[in-house]
């Protein structure tokens, strides 16, 4: 799972704008089922796209262009809020003090002095420690939901391997315009997203720069960072798209694309391939997950897991708990998940796992899957260029799938939830 990097971190380190400077207005400008959406919380959001835009050196779109758009994103935002309510998640203080320890670590800070950062750029720290709450709640639901969901069978990588013999591998750096299409959408707004996406594929073609043409027509939820997708594998991409982008030069625009979910344009920034062996240290590691629900707080967990620890320490076995009590798939196998090389986990588990040694066991771990217990049985350094491979090719398969499960999770919620825009109201 990706760490994840907020844009109001970004807004909070680099913008210039402060709190203070935003008008308190309380009219309420969308109703989304049993909540409100105000013009102080909107007006609030669009700042820091422009401020996020204005980093990009890109042209800032008119005020109601913007501010239907970050509307939009803040309805997703509500109804993915309260479904998070409805089953019982929380991110709790201990759990947003380690997130907020890792977003200062990420940018080479500790955390007083990310504090002291963010408060420079007018930011009052409440406020930020709440909306970073608010993301990883979001980030929680999504791995629950959706991508907890998701597998990869050992027959479709099969496939893709097969299909791809011969080939390097190949990553592109890749920018996106998106226009959705709504499910059982009637063919005027089908046409209407098409026309929109043709106008906005124009445009690149004509010259105007990506950012300012994804803020004005994209309404995916990285418009504010110029539409950039980052560095995507072929393999995390669909077939649709990676085909196109194989006949598109660097720098170059691609032709529109249609998925279930909607209309895409991709700008090519780059694309590079890769090739080596890999050496790595390999640990070999058990587990015991414990995962909170509506029944079981996070707390409960936490103190069963350490009557668990307790009692490894006092002579049973690990294998043998695990079978009893772990959440996870491995139960069976006494928690067994085999040799785990560098990056194949989450960084959460592999920060732990890497501390132990070998046949302890670890406190508690807090990781975006729940809580574990862990234990090293062994290490070794493996070639594991072929293994590499396989698993590199199974993440970059799994990170697909769940991307476009969680655009259809995400549309049917947002068209089951009960919404009434007030933005035009005088």
């Amino acid at each position: 799972m990706k760490p994840f990097a907020p844009l109001l971190l970004a807004a909070a380190l680099c913008s210039p704008f402060s709190q203070a400077a935003i008008a308190t207005v309380d009219r309420v400008v969308a109703i989304v089922n049993r909540s409100a959406i105000t013009q102080q919380e909107l007006n609030q959001r669009v700042e820091e796209v422009r401020a996020s835009l204005r980093q990009r050196k890109a042209e800032i779109p008119p005020t109601d262009v913007l501010q239907e758009k970050v509307l939009d994103n803040l309805i997703l935002e509500q109804v993915q809020l309260q479904r998070a309510q409805d089953i019982g998640l929380r991110i709790d203080d201990s759990a947003l003090e380690n997130g907020l320890a890792r977003i200062a670590a990420q940018n080479n800070l500790s955390l007083p002095e990310f504090r002291v950062r963010v408060e420079e750029n007018g930011l009052d720290w409440k406020q930020f420690r709440e909306s970073i709450r608010q993301q990883m709640l979001l980030g929680r639901l999504r791995e629950r939901e959706v991508e907890s969901q998701v597998q990869v069978s050992e027959a479709e990588l099969d496939d893709y391997i097969k299909l791809a013999e011969g080939n390097a591998p190949v990553e592109y750096d890749l920018s996106q315009i998106y226009i959705p299409v709504p499910d059982n959408a009637s063919p005027e707004q089908i046409q209407a997203a098409r026309v929109k996406i043709n106008e906005a594929r124009r445009e690149l073609v004509n010259g105007r720069d990506f950012a300012t043409v994804s803020a004005t027509y994209s309404a995916s939820g990285d418009f504010g960072k110029g539409g950039s997708l980052g560095w995507r594998p072929s393999a995390s991409l669909p077939a649709p798209f990676v085909n196109l982008l194989n006949k598109t030069p660097v720098n170059g625009i691609t032709d529109v694309v249609r998925t279930p979910g909607g209309f895409h344009v991709f700008r090519l920034n780059g694309k590079r391939t890769q090739s080596e062996n890999v050496v790595v240290k390999q640990t070999h590691v058990r587990h015991i997950l414990l995962r909170s629900n509506e029944l079981v707080s996070e707390n409960d967990a936490r103190r069963k897991l350490t009557q668990l620890r307790t009692r490894i320490q006092q002579g049973e076995k690990f294998a043998d708990l695990a079978k009893l009590y772990s959440d996870d798939g491995t139960a069976a196998k006494g928690g067994d998940l085999g040799w785990i090389s560098p990056g194949e986990t989450v960084p959460q588990f592999e920060e732990a796992m890497n501390a132990l040694a070998i046949g302890e066991v670890s406190q508690p771990v807090r990781s975006p899957f729940g809580l574990h217990l862990i234990q090293v049985e062994e290490r070794r350094d493996q070639d594991v260029t072929k293994d590499r491979e396989r698993a590199k090719l199974r993440m970059e398969i799994r990170q697909r799938k769940a991307e476009e499960q969680y655009e259809d999770w995400l549309r049917q919620l947002r068209d089951k939830a009960y919404v009434v825009y007030r933005l035009k109201d005088e």
